[in-house]
């Protein structure tokens, strides 16, 4: 795609991706939290005032370990109470509540030990962290829901896609202010407290510029309030409440609307048949591999794994890790403007993760060698490994497994699988930011042994059981999962035709020709037939829905 096609596109669909850019601003707050606390447990003052320093090597790793999973603990209870706000409330309202509990979080984290005991001091920084981390986990549930209902097809992948890229700017800040308190603020409590403090600043942009944007569609049509539906499917569509595209948007949404659920209800028609229950396994499993590969422990500890490849200096590992925020966030960058759509959802998840793996096997294979802390020309390769693993991780497992999971999802149970993709995503992140500094310190080159198996493993799980979703409107994604789903996933796959020789699964428009019983002539040499083309208010002239929101499915 030219660079004049991408204005033009960008300049059609800007009030799309200001809604998604706004409501993804939360994910700065996520990526926020983890970057920040790694660099402020290294900082010799945190250290002192907490009495880091004078604790044995196991102690002060179990301690770093609670100190950091707390905030996970905090947000897998805010990811599983997500759904009963977002369906209850709205998504909008729930994610203004969840950055004012972040903000909160953020203060209380600020403000430890004024007027009292470091020992006290800790008991508060671990509520501030827990409370904060309640926010961040509702962040996490609620925002895939709101932009995939919201985003128009052609765009959906970028929109949701732009999570990531929010994660690593809110990684690469963190980082960098971690560097800068170490190189320009004099020893003391100053050093630790202002990265705290100046955490709190995205969740205010977050909160204000979430002010501005429209509830979903989906949901306003779930509580009948029909005519809102219609202003904000026009808003984000630019066109006319009355036009042909938002009435025809508003028509699908209402046709497919099954009524509206308890949380209680969404969750136990999970396991409505096979094909549900596999949409809804599916998202949580990618999040799981996706903590298991080792991103959120090298987001944790960087300082400290940069050290045991021998860069032991405090400012040094700094820099590294904010060298390495740097290169994740230009790598989700450049893959969310020029890959995600171009090359799809499964190709891009096998080629990260094989990538991944490799560095992890390298990086093991470094220090398993090279017990000593003196710099060698490896080291140098085993640096750039940790960075190449960033671009790797960028380039699929980043943000991939949201959009892909969002895409799955059922549409009458996404907010309830969401909410299992956000608590997967923390009780696991809790579960690795809480064993990493023991595995460094036990098993060391083993540590990435482990992240490496579980790289290859999950690229080789995609390759064989996911189907790609990429340009499929999300009313006709349940069609991929209708039959023949093992031979649909593996020709999706890089190489999968050559294996499968002439042997293909039935395309989505046959599968959905089939169902209504309609006979359409050329279908097999890839005319397409969709469900708008057949509604009774089908106007002429171009389907106008390409360029509204299809929230349905």
């Amino acid at each position: 795609m030219s660079l004049h096609k991408e204005f033009d596109d960008l300049l059609h669909y800007r009030n799309a991706y200001f809604l998604a850019f706004s409501a993804t601003a939360g994910y700065i707050c996520f990526g926020w939290s983890i970057g920040l606390i790694n660099g402020v447990l290294v900082l010799p003052s945190f250290e002192h005032y907490f009495g880091l320093d004078i604790k044995s090597a196991a102690a002060r790793a179990s301690l770093s370990g609670n100190i950091v999973s707390i905030q996970q603990a905090g947000a897998f209870f805010g990811a599983l109470v997500s759904t009963f706000f977002a369906s209850r409330y709205g998504r909008k309202p729930s994610m203004l509540a969840s950055a004012i509990i972040y903000v909160i979080g953020s203060v209380v984290q600020s403000i430890v030990g004024l007027g009292s005991t470091p020992a006290v001091g800790l008991k508060v920084l671990y509520f501030g962290r827990f409370f904060g981390g309640i926010g961040v986990g509702l962040i996490s549930a609620l925002v895939p829901t709101y932009v995939s209902e919201c985003a128009p097809r052609a765009i959906r992948g970028r929109c949701t896609g732009s999570i990531e890229v929010c994660v690593g700017l809110g990684n690469m800040l963190s980082f960098w202010v971690n560097y800068g308190v170490a190189i320009q603020i004099p020893f003391g409590q100053i050093q630790w407290r202002l990265p705290m403090v100046v955490q709190i600043i995205p969740g205010v942009l977050f909160f204000l510029a979430m002010l501005f944007q429209p509830e979903s569609p989906r949901w306003l049509v779930e509580n009948e309030r029909y005519e809102d539906a219609a202003k904000s499917l026009a808003y984000i569509s630019r066109l006319d409440p009355s036009s042909s595209g938002v009435q025809s948007a508003l028509f699908e949404i209402r046709t497919d609307f099954v009524g509206r659920l308890t949380i209680f209800q969404q969750f136990r028609k999970m396991g409505e048949n096979k094909m549900i229950a596999l949409r809804c396994i599916i998202p949580p499993v990618l999040v799981f591999f996706q903590q298991w590969s080792g991103t959120n422990a090298i987001n944790s500890y960087s300082p400290s794994i940069f050290a045991s490849l021998g860069i032991s200096s405090t400012t040094t590992s700094l820099l590294a890790t904010g060298i390495y925020g740097v290169v994740k966030w230009i790598g989700s960058c450049l893959v969310l403007a020029f890959v995600i759509e171009s090359w799809g959802r499964k190709r891009t998840l096998f080629y990260g993760g094989m990538g991944q793996g490799l560095m992890m096997f390298w990086i093991g294979g470094y220090v398993a060698l090279h017990s000593g802390r003196d710099i060698v020309p490896a080291t140098y390769v085993s640096v750039l490994a940790i960075y190449l693993y960033g671009i790797f991780f960028s380039l699929g497992w980043g943000f991939t497994p949201l959009v892909l999971g969002s895409e799955i999802a059922p549409g009458h149970l996404r907010p309830a699988v969401m909410s299992l993709v956000g608590a997967s995503t923390w009780l696991f992140t809790y579960v690795i930011t809480q064993i990493t500094p023991t595995m460094l310190d036990r098993i060391t080159w083993g540590t990435y042994i482990v992240f490496g198996v579980a790289s290859v493993v999950m690229a080789v799980l995609v390759w064989v059981g996911v189907p790609e979703t990429t340009g499929v409107p999300l009313e006709d994604i349940k069609w991929l999962f209708e039959e023949e789903l093992w031979i649909r996933c593996v020709q999706d796959a890089p190489g999968g035709r050559w294996i499968l020789g002439k042997r293909r699964a039935r395309s989505v428009e046959e599968l959905k020709n089939r169902a209504e019983g309609v006979v359409v002539e050329g279908v097999r040499s890839g005319s397409n037939v969709s469900n708008e083309e057949m509604a009774p208010e089908k106007q002429e002239g171009p389907s106008p829905l390409e360029d509204a929101p299809i929230i349905n499915n």
